[in-house]
């Protein structure tokens, strides 16, 4: 499998796994690791051509044992993403029911674009004031990491914290090569929403892809996480001239309706199986 083979939202992936990541193309997958974090369910998996059969449980969890188990020992979870073929297909026509007995949870994500132009104004303005900048990592990278991890997603809340941080300083190293920034929404002098923005080269034209959008569990439903996407799609699109923005959702989440009502649109869908480490088995992802 080919790199130059991947879908937008799998190929924007890869902006990431570029910076302290390994990407190696094999005959039947992509292995993507990233050894500094073994605990990034999708920065340690297999991309797979095409979506598993029922019967192929075994020998996939044979090739990810031989590929990136045997680079991460200590990574206990197991993740398989694969490109996805139409809208909402479904594995293969199959429900997978191994899989799932197994362990296994779907991940069902949908891909949205936006060019230049097509950004639209926020239908309403948010209830309170708020600022809207990048974050300088360098000093305010643990107050991004407090906000992040006030909503754990089920996962064992220390180690969810300790993955947070790894990744915010990736992010951090990002920046300072002028691939990606970080953005903080205040209210009141409070961080109440935050986001990150990378770019596929540093030049006009590049692709963008929007990272971790989130808001802290007290400041939702005011119209922050509207504001926030706004001011930095207009920044991507004015300081770093991208040709586009991308944004990777879960199509059943409110967040998709927002992005949609400031004119992002639905172009591709993409899913993948992930079975959790023991200690993340509570709650949903």
């Amino acid at each position: 499998m080919r790199v130059s083979d991947l879908r937008l939202g799998w190929r924007t992936d890869l902006i990431l796994h570029a910076c302290g990541g390994q990407v190696l193309e094999r005959d039947d997958c992509l292995v993507i690791c990233t050894p500094a974090n073994p605990s990034f369910y999708w920065g340690n998996f297999l991309l797979l051509p095409q979506a598993p059969h029922d019967g192929d449980l075994v020998h996939w969890q044979r090739r990810f044992e031989q590929e990136v188990g045997a680079l991460l020992p200590q990574g206990r979870h197991r993740a398989f993403g694969h490109r996805a073929f139409g809208v909402n297909a479904a594995p293969a026509g199959e429900d997978l029911p191994s899989w799932l007995a197994a362990g296994y949870e779907l991940i069902e994500t949908t891909v949205l674009e936006q060019r230049p132009g097509d950004l639209c104004a926020p239908r309403r303005a948010p209830r309170s004031r708020v600022l809207v900048r990048p974050l300088d990592l360098a000093a305010e990278l643990e107050t991004a990491v407090a906000l992040q991890c006030a909503d754990d997603h089920g996962f064992e809340p220390v180690g969810y914290q300790l993955h947070r941080r790894q990744q915010m300083q990736r992010y951090a190293l990002m920046a300072q090569q002028g691939v990606a920034r970080w953005f903080g929404l205040w209210c009141d002098g409070v961080l109440a929403a935050d986001c990150g923005l990378m770019r596929s080269a540093a030049a006009p034209g590049a692709l963008g892809r929007f990272q971790h959008v989130s808001t802290h569990p007290v400041w939702r439903r005011r119209g922050l996480c509207t504001a926030l996407i706004h001011a930095v799609t207009t920044w991507g699109f004015e300081h770093w001239h991208l040709a586009n923005a991308v944004m990777c959702a879960d199509p059943g989440d409110v967040a998709i309706g927002i992005y949609e009502d400031l004119g992002y649109r639905r172009v591709d869908d993409e899913w993948g199986l992930q079975r959790r480490a023991p200690q993340d088995r509570v709650g949903t992802a």
